[in-house]
């Protein structure tokens, strides 16, 4: 029998998260390290039963699933139906990315106004899906031993929805 179940879902648990991270920074989409930090995960045995839950900010799950826009379609749960998103969320990301485009003229355009663009532009053609926390979790889950999967009855889709749903409410 398995004796040490906890260090092996301690171990996949480090490895997501630890991947999870890694892809974030070389995918550059860590310009705020927020969702950088907000990665956790723990793992809970009891007697008859194991947890194993993920934690991260919310819009982390849109850039790991990714959004279907109006024009642009991806296999992912979550699509914009009739909101494009708010335009203020933007503000800081901009000055970060240090964003600043010229007019015809030469003149900058107004902060407000490339808020609205670009969040038209997200609204119109979606954000890609990163896959950033879903293939490391995929991997690592292949990496477990037989016998833990077989013990516990787990399946990859199973658990990564039931992550997914579980933490999409908090």
């Amino acid at each position: 029998m398995l004796n040490n179940v906890q260090a092996f879902l301690d171990d996949f648990k480090d490895y997501v998260i630890q991947q999870a991270k890694s892809n974030l920074t070389r995918m550059k989409k860590n310009s705020s390290k927020t969702l950088y930090n907000s990665l956790k995960g723990y793992v809970k045995e009891s007697k008859n039963s194991i947890q194993i839950s993920f934690e991260m900010e919310d819009y982390g799950f849109f850039q790991d699933k990714g959004v279907s826009g109006k024009k642009q379609k991806y296999n992912t749960p979550f699509s914009y139906k009739s909101k494009m998103p708010p335009p203020s969320k933007l503000d800081k990301w901009i000055v970060r990315k240090g964003i600043a485009p010229r007019k015809a003229g030469g003149q900058f355009i107004s902060r407000k106004s490339l808020q609205f663009l670009i969040a038209r532009s997200i609204y119109m053609n979606g954000i890609k899906p990163s896959l950033f926390f879903t293939k490391p979790f995929e991997a690592a889950f292949k990496k477990l031993p037989d016998e833990l999967i077989e013990k516990y009855g787990l399946d990859v889709e199973e658990l990564f929805e039931e992550i997914t749903k579980e933490n999409f409410k908090k």
